[in-house]
């Protein structure tokens, strides 16, 4: 291996080991103190390829704090942190009484990747017998974890689980939320008194607006006001989106998930039908015929949120389109503003570049994620796109050698923005450049 790239192996651990707690790792330094739930999933998969045992803490943490109907929380809050917000006394999870947890936590959930990083910690596993044994512990927290989203997600049993908050999305102030954020026109006493910490800590430039913000507390305060109640949320929440990343993640989680029943002696073939469900579900109201990729489906209004992110593209991920599907997908991320082997971009943007509220530094209006182009680079070796999938992986990996291990990065000029010394950039790093786990 060049020396420059093994150097870049040993900096990607050191930023994990300077956000490691003894318990979980920081997803970063300052901006993010606490423990957020796929971000300890995608550490998992960095963690995997060389530390086993840290790995297997990682998640264990994450899961020791679940619920008891099986929500796996959106942040494990350190009580021994300060000032954040939102802070516990913000969320008030303990107007549930499922919130039964070693530590508190939020009231809201985010994407499903814990299965998959799960068996990819069994499938690099040193120790074979810690391997197997960690199985067994955490199969029975995963199937509460999909049970609960598919009970409580999807009333009408089509397959596809809806999420209540854009932080349940992982992608926060995406421009896929621009017209449900329109739609709530907030009164001055129905926006909760609140004071950020995030501006005072990176540039105002690179975060959510405050306009965003208001909702974002707004729904929190509605969750916790029906303590939590899902189907008093169902009723009252203006925010319910069947959104395509989160069920593809699912749906692929509930198929390593099968695969791990196998692997303990369970019988899978539950976990076989719910995967199979989701992904026919998937294929049949989330694809978009006019333009080769995957819409979010907009509960409230019963129609499909006509906004173009790269994660329209992720059911690669999981294996869900049928041939002739994935590749209109892939021209049309040669052919668009997503420029994938082309030369306006330096990698895949989260947003398209030719879309209305692009913005190249803003959280997630535009740039690259590294999390985002790695799952993308995997859904892409699955169906064969080699080529593709190699020049992905040199991107990411010339990304943050030459601009550092930031949390997102401008797509046309590589500049990083966020939180520096951000975990999963180096973790997800240290994976690219191992072999393929496909």
């Amino acid at each position: 291996m060049p020396q420059n790239l093994d150097t870049l192996i040993h900096q990607a651990k050191m930023v994990l080991d300077s956000n490691w707690t003894g318990e979980y790792t920081r997803p970063g330094p300052r901006l993010y103190p606490h423990q957020w739930s796929w971000d300890s999933a995608f550490i998992a998969f960095g963690y995997a390829r060389y530390d086993q045992k840290r790995a297997i803490q990682e998640l264990r943490h994450l899961f020791d704090n679940q619920w008891t109907n099986g929500l796996l929380p959106q942040i494990v809050f350190d009580p021994h942190f300060g000032e954040y917000f939102p802070g516990i006394d913000f969320w008030h999870a303990e107007c549930s009484e499922s919130a039964v947890c070693v530590y508190k936590t939020s009231g809201v959930v985010q994407p499903p990747i814990h299965a998959t990083a799960t068996l990819h910690v069994y499938r690099h596993g040193v120790d074979r017998p810690g391997a197997r044994a960690f199985l067994e512990e955490a199969f029975p927290r995963l199937v509460a974890w999909h049970d609960y989203l598919y009970r409580e997600r999807d009333p009408e049993n089509e397959g596809l689980v809806y999420i209540r908050h854009p932080w349940e999305s992982g992608m926060d102030n995406s421009p896929l939320w621009d017209a449900i954020m329109l739609r709530m026109q907030l009164r001055s006493h129905e926006i909760p008194a609140y004071r950020r910490v995030d501006t005072h800590v990176v540039s105002p430039a690179d975060r959510p607006e405050s306009a965003a913000y208001d909702r974002f507390a707004y729904l929190v305060q509605l969750f916790s006001r029906l303590n939590y109640d899902e189907a008093r949320i169902r009723e009252d929440c203006p925010f319910l989106v069947q959104d395509v990343l989160f069920n593809s993640l699912l749906c692929q989680g509930e198929r390593d998930l099968a695969q791990i029943a196998q692997l303990i002696g369970e019988d899978p073939s539950p976990n076989e039908e719910r995967a199979g469900k989701t992904a026919g579900a998937v294929n049949r109201k989330l694809w978009d015929e006019e333009h080769g990729t995957y819409l979010d489906f907009d509960l409230a209004t019963g129609q499909p949120i006509r906004v173009y992110a790269a994660a329209g593209f992720l059911p690669l991920f999981a294996g869900i389109p049928e041939e002739q599907c994935a590749r209109r997908m892939v021209e049309r991320l040669k052919t668009t503003g997503f420029d994938l082997g082309g030369e306006g971009m330096i990698a895949v943007p989260s947003y398209d570049p030719l879309g209305f509220g692009f913005s190249p530094s803003r959280y997630w209006r535009g740039p690259v994620w590294i999390n985002i182009d790695w799952l993308l680079m995997r859904g892409l070796e699955r169906y064969g796109y080699e080529k593709h999938a190699r020049g992905l992986r040199e991107s990411i990996v010339n990304l943050v050698r030459d601009n550092g291990f930031y949390e997102y990065f401008n797509p046309r000029t590589g500049v990083g923005h966020g939180s520096d010394l951000f975990s999963w950039s180096a973790a997800l790093l240290l994976d690219a450049m191992s072999d393929s786990w496909w």
